[in-house]
């Protein structure tokens, strides 16, 4: 029976064709949406990935406990072997070492005396090495404001409001006064080379970036860093995976009970994101139970409509004998197959959007003024479990629920009607 009505609807493109295209494009758009409104959400936790927490991070223990201040009394040591172990062991994984620093910048004057000086915070990542992906993360090529990506050690960025501030031109020298990780006051030259828009009004005030190998120079660092960052293909954060690295690397280390143990955490774990994301979850499911409602009620509409445009073919099915429980039966079974397709072949064209614009990202840069290194500019979706099957919801249920109120009409059909219809 399911054979015939299969090949039934086949055949008859008035019966099949025009629903299951319906329900391919609302499908179509439900998982799309649900992608790109998981992927905007998540926008958020990408940025602090990028620029603070990493997928995953590794401090020291007493690091860890004091992050907020950047102790570099603190930092982890042998950074570039555990680097390459990490390398070897996660060889999908991105991993970067990074310090965060504080202190004074000097402006001289043409004597050689202060000119300006002001408290800066700064960020050491790698910025001259050839496989660095560093100035693409941290979007520091198009959010600059003056000037040029440093070339050469001794070069750095500092924030555009700043430079204003301490009447620092591009290619003005400027000394950085800090304290090394042993706690002995270091100042170290530096050429200013251009300028950027941070995005936050903490860091455009006073912050600056130096290439990372300049930073250990400066602060008396050499193969030490404040913390390793390490981030997983195309910046796509896997909670589930990420739990699972970290426990696997902890477990090395639980034997070591120091103050310089190195010790790894997740995203949510170190950036105190876990609450928000799973605020983000529910918001997120929200809107897309929203849509899908809504895309339910247009399904139903059109399935209702086309049944009603059958009430000819029923009268006819009825006057010949057919039964009328056989007949709705009938319906709903075409309705399954016709959901089943629309449904299927939608979900297929909204992964493939997903995915796309989850790799490729939808760049807005050139649409947008005053870039920051804080502003996205590449908008992605993002493909999750559910996202695999939340279009069937409305492309499944909708076409049925639709037929079996649009059939309710043949429990309706009086003989004397059916008669006059078929006279007509």
């Amino acid at each position: 029976m399911i054979k015939f009505l299969v090949k039934g609807l086949m055949r008859d493109r008035h019966r099949s064709l025009f629903p299951i295209i319906i329900v391919t494009i609302g499908v179509w758009i439900t998982v799309f949406l649900h992608a790109w409104i998981t992927g905007v959400f998540t926008d958020m936790v990408d940025y602090s990935a990028r620029f603070s927490t990493g997928h995953v991070k590794i401090m020291t223990r007493a690091y860890a406990e004091n992050a907020d201040q950047s102790p570099n009394d603190l930092a982890l040591f042998g950074v570039d072997e555990i680097i390459s172990k990490l390398q070897n062991t996660y060889p999908d994984m991105t991993w970067v070492k990074r310090i965060q620093f504080g202190g004074l910048f000097d402006i001289p004057d043409e004597n050689g005396d202060t000119r300006s000086q002001g408290p800066v915070m700064g960020m050491g990542v790698d910025l001259l090495s050839p496989e660095s992906q560093e100035i693409a993360t941290l979007n520091i090529e198009k959010s600059l404001v003056r000037g040029r990506l440093p070339r050469q050690p001794g070069e750095i960025l500092i924030s555009d409001e700043l430079a204003y501030r301490l009447e620092a031109e591009i290619g003005t020298e400027g000394t950085l006064l800090s304290s090394t990780m042993y706690g002995n006051m270091t100042m170290y030259n530096f050429h200013i080379v251009g300028t950027v828009n941070f995005g936050v009004a903490a860091m455009d005030r006073g912050a600056l970036i130096a290439d990372i190998t300049d930073v250990q120079e400066a602060l008396n660092m050499t193969d030490a860093a404040g913390e390793i960052l390490g981030y997983f293909k195309h910046r796509i954060y896997d909670d589930l995976r990420a739990q699972n690295i970290v426990e696997n690397f902890n477990s090395t280390y639980q034997n070591i009970d120091n103050d310089f143990t190195p010790v790894m955490g997740t995203l949510k774990e170190v950036g105190n994101l876990g609450e928000y994301l799973d605020y983000a979850s529910s918001f997120s499911g929200i809107i897309i139970s929203i849509f899908v409602i809504i895309m339910s009620i247009v399904l139903w509409n059109a399935g209702l409509l086309g049944a009603l445009r059958r009430y000819g073919e029923i009268g006819i099915r009825l006057a010949i004998g057919e039964r009328k429980g056989h007949i709705y039966r009938s319906m709903i079974y075409e309705s399954i197959f016709i959901g089943i397709v629309g449904s299927v072949i939608g979900t297929a064209l909204g992964l493939s959007a997903g995915y796309y614009l989850q790799i490729k990202g939808l760049d807005l840069s050139s649409l947008m003024k005053n870039v920051t290194m804080m502003t996205p500019v590449v908008f992605r979706a993002s493909v999750t479990t559910e996202t695999y099957y939340i279009g069937f919801f409305p492309g499944l249920l909708a076409t049925i629920i639709g037929t079996m109120f649009a059939g309710i009409g043949i429990f309706k059909r009086q003989t004397a009607e059916l008669f006059k219809e078929l006279e007509a």
